[in-house]
Parts: structure tokens; C-alpha cells; sequence
């Protein structure tokens, strides 16, 4: 598909709503994301791999993921063409679907999730920074989460089908299906007008910049107080967050027995369904409130979530608790890029920020799995609950005490020009 330039559309400056492209954009890259969740483990078990085998080619994905977070983000704030850069990255998913489909050896495995963390931690940062390009800067936090309710309706139908291909078909057809998915996510991307920016504009606004945030080599991000204090509280958030759906699933299989499949499947469902009807209200929220309030609320429900399942031992009760779940991701999911776009103005390094904090939140998510892992094993899932919640207690402990209000008194956290055809 070649991309043109200059194709008529909403220029920067539209209102939330009014960019359908970017709506079927976001659905479509969740579609096919969700295939390489928990499908890629049955699909590798079907094929004969042992669990080791399994658990060694997806913490190598894992690995690359966190290793290519920040380059990733300074490789699209240096690319002029944040769509060619999304098309890249939904083209080397593309690629890594099918070659997981078709070989079925651990060197292609290995090699297909290495790529496809890569292009997953380039396609987020582009969609964010075409996101910001794009939108009126009253709009972005409402723009924000119109994006994750799309995502999160894209997550739910995506589950959906590639649950019924890899039931009526194979496992394999759940892969296939996957990488035809990018061809309406090109499709999609394809609409939108060319937001070619030059990169030190890509995070500028017509105003001075601000001492701590003048622009310089991206080195000095590290020097940016308030951005390592979010990237902290995030670490924080996900690591009482991450593991708690899998601690959860665990015992609701001890408990009930053959119904615990129907029980997980709404665990994730409903978050999603929860996630995908508050998300818009979270990003005006956020505009009109402001970001530390509304942040604050989604970190509590962490602590909460967890002092709850501990106290219920009913397994169907278990799945209305999880649906805390879908408030927390919602505002995370929102205030995230809204506030590192508050946090990188002035610096023309928003996605290099973007990598920075997602390689503190892949870190914090991977202990969780891991550590939780650990005390359930030994001390049960009682206290992994506890625990989980106790780091949650603090993550929003520790917003409270070093997260200031991000949100800038003139509301004008975009580029100061508009974008060249």
C-alpha cells in the first residue's frame, strides 16, 4: 500500500470526535495485538512445546520489549512521518504473525516476538505523537480516550474471534487471521493526513521553553525530575497491578472447578467493557479536573482491588471486583501519553518520554508476575493479594507525595504548527 501525502483531511486542530481514521486505527492494531496474548502459548502447546521451551522464546520477547522501549520512542521523534512510522510497525507485526503461523521453530519464534516487540513499542509512541499532531489542544485528553476506548473495544472483539478461529478452525488460523487484521489497520492509517513534523517541533509550543525542559539532547530527559517521578509511580502501579489477574485466575480455578473458564473469560471481558465506556469521560476529566486528581482515583483502585480479593473467597464475586480493573486502565491508560505530553513539552522528545516511562512500567509489570508468582507459591494467594495491594497502597501514596498538577495553565501542550502535508 503506497502512502501518499498531502491526502485531504482533518487537519490539526479537530475536535475529538473528528477523526473516525484514528478511531478504526486504534480497533484494528488491538485486533490483531491480541493475538499474540495467551493464544501464542496454547497455539506453541498444541505444537508440541514443552513449557520451557514456551516460557525461554516469550521472556525473550519480553526482554526485547523493555530493551527496545526508549529507542524505539527517539527513533519516531527523529522520523519526520509519524504515519510511516506507524505503518512500519503494524507492517513488522504483520510479519511476525505470519511467521509464527508458519514456522513453528523455536528460531523463528524467538525471532517473530523479538520483532514484534520492537514494532509494538514503535507503533504506540506513533499513534500517540500523530494523536498529539493531529488534535486541538483542548481535545487531546478526550482524544486520548476516545483511542483507549476503541482499543479496548478492539481487545474484546479481537479475543472474541480469534477465540472462535482457533475453536471452528485451528490454532494456527488464530495467527493467519491476525495478520490479515493489518490490512484494514493500514487501511485505516491511510486515511489520515500526512503529519510530517520536523522532530524538535514534534514537542514544541509557540512559548519559551521552560529551564528544566529546554530542549537539548535527549540524555537530558534523566534530568527531568517530574517525568522520573511518573515513570516511578508507574513502575509502582504496575507492579501491584500485573499480577493480580493471573494470582486471581489461579484461584478461581482451585475454586470452581470446571466453570473457572466462563469465570476468567468475563474477568477479562468486562475490565475491557468497563474501560471502553469510561475512557472518553477519563480524558475530559482530566482536562477539566485536571491530571492529578483523576490519577489519583485510578491508583486507588488498585489498593482496593487487592484488599478485596483477599477478603472474598465466592469465585463469581471475583469477577465484579475485577472490573476495578477497568477504571485503573482507563485513567492509566488516558493520563499516561496526556501526561508525558504535559511533562516532554518544550523538548521535542515526547516519544523518547514515552519509551522511558514504558520501559519503567514493562519492569515494574514483569516483577510483579514474577515476585507474586513467588508468595503465592509459598504463602498462598491470600497474601500475594495483600502484597499486591500493600505496593498499590504505596504507588498511590507516592503520587499523592511527588506527582504535581501537569496540566498547563494556557491547556496548550501540542506543537505550535501545524503539520506539512
Amino acid at each position: 500500500m503506497r502512502f501518499r501525502s498531502g491526502r485531504a483531511g482533518p487537519a490539526r486542530g479537530a475536535d475529538a470526535r473528528g477523526i473516525p481514521g484514528l478511531d478504526w486505527l486504534n480497533f484494528f492494531i488491538a485486533n490483531f495485538q491480541t493475538g499474540f496474548g495467551p493464544f501464542i502459548s496454547v497455539y506453541l502447546t498444541s505444537a508440541g512445546w514443552t513449557q520451557g521451551a514456551i516460557g525461554a522464546a516469550l521472556s525473550t520477547g519480553t526482554i526485547a520489549s523493555m530493551v527496545s522501549q526508549v529507542p524505539a520512542g527517539a527513533l519516531v521523534d527523529a522520523m519526520r512521518s509519524k504515519r510511516l512510522a506507524a505503518a512500519g510497525g503494524i507492517a513488522a507485526i504483520v510479519v511476525s504473525a505470519l511467521a509464527i503461523a508458519l514456522w513453528p521453530n523455536f528460531l523463528a519464534i524467538t525471532a517473530a516476538e523479538v520483532l514484534h516487540s520492537f514494532a509494538s513499542a514503535i507503533l504506540g509512541p506513533a499513534v500517540a505523537a500523530i494523536t498529539m499532531i493531529l488534535v486541538a489542544p483542548a481535545a487531546f485528553g478526550e482524544r486520548l480516550g476516545r483511542n483507549a476506548r476503541y482499543a479496548a473495544l478492539g481487545n474484546a472483539v479481537g479475543a472474541a474471534l480469534m477465540g472462535a478461529c482457533g475453536y471452528y478452525l485451528t490454532d494456527r488460523a488464530v495467527f493467519l487471521f491476525a495478520a490479515t487484521l493489518g490490512v484494514p489497520a493500514l487501511a485505516a492509517l491511510q486515511t489520515l493526513p500526512e503529519t510530517g513534523l520536523p522532530a524538535k517541533q514534534a514537542c514544541r509550543t509557540e512559548a519559551a521553553p521552560a529551564p528544566e525542559h529546554a530542549a537539548g539532547p535527549s540524555w537530558r530527559l534523566l534530568k527531568n525530575r517530574r517525568l522520573l517521578a511518573f515513570a516511578g509511580c508507574a513502575a509502582l502501579f504496575h507492579l501491584a497491578n500485573a499480577a493480580l489477574l493471573p494470582i486471581a485466575a489461579g484461584a478461581v480455578t482451585k475454586r470452581a472447578g470446571g466453570e473457572a473458564t466462563l469465570i476468567i473469560a468475563a474477568c477479562i471481558v468486562g475490565p475491557q467493557i468497563v474501560t471502553a465506556l469510561l475512557s472518553p469521560a477519563v480524558g475530559r476529566a482530566a482536562e477539566s479536573w485536571g491530571r492529578r486528581p483523576v490519577l489519583l482515583l485510578g491508583f486507588c483502585a488498585v489498593p482496593i482491588r487487592g484488599l478485596l480479593l483477599v477478603l472474598v473467597t465466592d469465585p463469581y464475586l471475583i469477577v465484579p471486583i475485577q472490573l476495578l480493573d477497568g477504571l485503573a486502565a482507563s485513567v492509566f491508560g488516558v493520563l499516561f501519553p496526556l501526561i508525558v505530553a504535559d511533562l516532554s513539552r518544550d523538548t521535542g522528545y515526547y516519544t523518547t518520554s514515552l519509551g522511558l516511562v514504558g520501559l519503567a512500567v514493562g519492569g515494574g509489570a514483569t516483577l510483579s508476575t514474577t515476585a507474586a508468582g513467588l508468595v503465592a507459591d509459598n504463602l498462598g494467594a491470600g497474601a500475594a493479594f495483600l502484597s499486591l495491594g500493600g505496593i498499590g497502597l504505596c504507588a498511590t501514596l507516592l503520587v499523592w507525595a511527588v506527582m504535581p498538577e501537569t496540566k498547563p495553565a494556557s491547556g496548550n501542550h501540542m506543537p505550535g504548527r501545524t503539520p506539512k502535508p
